[in-house]
């Protein structure tokens, strides 16, 4: 049987795991004692189990010529076809709300962005249950997928270490392990990281129970603060001691070298010489540093040492919070708004959220990694312009080919942004929306839309095209524009 398991094309099991997963909020239900929405959950769970058992039927035996390029091929469609199926129970539960509604929902939980259309004030707790869970799964695949499928073709981030051609297989590493098959780097990788993931969550859990939170909204916090996906189902977080304890977590997605099998053996040595922590401690300080002097120089005078503390946590926090895409506000933020007068600066959490956390991570955009290779490459640049005959270290030309990939990523990151903004004003959005819309998809950090504007952009009054267009811009920054590249360029992925 386990065998049997293990020979299923991954998309299947993915769907599998899916359906399995849809009893957690049945079981919810069932103990609240909403039994409308237990039913809905698992008659979805039970449904699904005996369809994907006929097609598990079906593609038994089966086997690609392929197993690179099928894996990437079942990761984009996960993302195409498994909030789908996630959607599945919602349509029972919500019964007045349009299925594309339902869709963009899961897709936006998915793929961690976290952007909603409900008022959670008016659905039943297990759907924000659902919802996180659904954003902790996509962390999860996003994890496995960025170690066990994309490293090992030089993709999500890897390309500016081992400074190859993104695209290209690179196996060389695994022949030692014996994880060559990427099936079984894919059950490897899996295997060793749901330990620590589920680890980490369930502490943050009981951390933030013991800080006084309540049992449902304090899983859903901590669901959504590991998945880096935002979702909550209560106003933001509560008190400066589970602020804290978010922050610890939201540090795991600033490195790689925090989730086991992630970082390249060439990477191994001392934390502080990880150039990923280095610069987020560096963008951190800065950003936390221009937010709180903003807010004190405009504050009253008189006001104590007090408020100028908590101006400066929150600063700290929600810097921190948007560089790993997450969204989250610090109260103290919130606070120290009152404090000065002055609303958030949209175009800074913007900017954060462009920036992104660590590759092989849950956070989006750009990461840091290529960042800091741009950073180096151009300090590089600046020094031969002095010394022009001076000769580099013996990784400059690592570094200048990872810095080539980055700035490629780069640049189609930024034709995206601008082919999204487009699509979106064609839709019949105002430029400003259409662009911070598109930065919310792409960086998959859902609450730009609440607080990068001078006012709250609606997502509920959007219409279906602009949904589904933001939709399509969410899987394209969960994946990231070069994979989706390399896939529609086959050529690229032979040796």
């Amino acid at each position: 049987m386990r065998i049997w398991l293990r020979d299923l094309p991954l998309l299947v099991q993915m769907a599998g795991l899916v359906a399995l997963s849809m009893l957690l909020p049945a079981a919810h239900a069932t103990v609240t004692g909403d039994h409308h929405v237990a039913r809905s959950f698992f008659y979805s769970a039970v449904i699904l189990l005996v369809l994907l058992g006929f097609v598990a039927l079906a593609v038994t035996g089966r086997r690609p010529r392929d197993l690179t390029r099928a894996h990437l091929t079942a990761l984009l469609w996960a993302y195409l076809l498994l909030p789908v199926l996630m959607a599945l129970p919602l349509t029972q539960v919500l019964t007045d709300a349009p299925w594309g509604d339902l869709w963009f929902e899961m897709i936006s939980a998915f793929t961690t962005t976290g952007a909603t259309l409900m008022e959670p004030a008016k659905v039943p707790d297990t759907l924000h249950l659902w919802r996180a869970l659904v954003g902790w799964m996509g962390g999860y695949v996003i994890l496995v997928a960025a170690a066990a499928i994309l490293a090992p073709i030089n993709l999500g981030g890897t390309e500016v270490i081992t400074g190859r051609v993104p695209g290209q297989r690179d196996d060389g590493p695994y022949w030692f392990t014996g994880t060559v098959d990427p099936a079984s780097r894919v059950r490897r990788h899996a295997r060793q990281m749901l330990p620590v993931y589920a680890g980490v969550t369930l502490a943050l859990w009981l951390g933030l129970i013991l800080a006084g939170g309540e049992g449902l909204p304090a899983f859903v916090l901590a669901l959504s603060s590991v998945s880096t996906s935002g979702i909550t189902a209560a106003a933001g977080v509560p008190g400066r001691l589970a602020e804290a304890m978010v922050l610890m977590v939201l540090v795991l997605a600033l490195s790689r070298r925090f989730w086991p099998g992630a970082a390249l053996r060439s990477e191994v040595g001392p934390w502080r010489h990880d150039p990923e922590l280095r610069l987020a401690l560096a963008i951190t300080a800065f950003v936390a540093a221009v937010l709180f002097l903003r807010h004190a120089v405009a504050a009253t005078e008189g006001q104590g040492l007090g408020p100028a503390l908590a101006a400066l946590w929150g600063a700290v926090f929600t810097t921190i919070s948007f560089l790993t895409t997450t969204g989250f506000v610090s109260a103290d933020w919130q606070t120290a708004r009152l404090w000065s007068g002055l609303e958030t600066p949209g175009l800074v959490l913007a900017g954060l959220a462009i920036l992104g956390g660590g590759v092989a991570t849950t956070a989006g955009g750009v990461k840091l990694l290529r960042v800091d290779a741009l950073f180096r490459h151009g300090t590089r640049e600046m020094d031969r312009l002095i010394h022009p005959n001076s000769i580099g270290s013996a990784g400059q030309r690592r570094r200048r080919d990872g810095a080539y990939a980055a700035w490629v990523f780069f640049m189609l990151y930024a034709l995206s942004i601008a082919a999204g903004t487009a699509g979106l004003t064609l839709l019949g959005q105002g430029f400003e929306p259409a662009l911070i819309l598109t930065l919310s998809a792409l960086t998959t950090t859902g609450h730009l839309a609440a607080l990068a504007a001078e006012s709250p952009i609606p997502l509920a009054a959007l219409t279906p095209a602009v949904k589904v267009a933001m939709g399509l811009l969410m899987i394209v920054g969960r994946l990231e524009t070069l994979a989706l590249l390399v896939f529609l360029v086959p050529a690229t992925l032979r040796r």
